[in-house]
């Protein structure tokens, strides 16, 4: 089961990532966002492609839904964290990671 603590740790891990606040969330961001953390900890969006949002929804739908609205037919993904282990937190906050990072870096 992952944590807000875990979930920090690893996205500030992530090269060039920083952390601010985004409404009432925390955002963590390199060029631009690619994850928020709720204030309770409990959940965070990522924002990945719709095909991998497809994949992640399919295989581990007690972990991974779309956010309810035009951003999550974009691929911004809610992740239950208690429903992730820590390699699975690891991998997601990676690939979204990636998608936010600036060309030819």
């Amino acid at each position: 089961m992952a944590s807000a603590k875990q979930f920090r740790r690893i996205a500030l891990s992530l090269d060039g990532t920083i952390e601010a606040p985004h409404f009432d969330r925390t955002a963590f961001k390199v060029k631009r966002i690619y994850a928020t953390l709720a204030a309770d900890g409990l959940t965070a969006n990522l924002m990945l492609t719709p095909a991998e949002q497809a994949l992640k929804c399919t295989v581990a739908p007690e972990a991974f839904c779309p956010v309810p609205n035009a951003w999550g037919q974009r691929g911004a993904t809610t992740a239950r964290l208690s429903a992730l282990k820590v390699p699975e937190l690891r991998h997601a906050l990676k690939e979204a990671w990636r998608r936010a990072l600036p060309h030819g870096r």
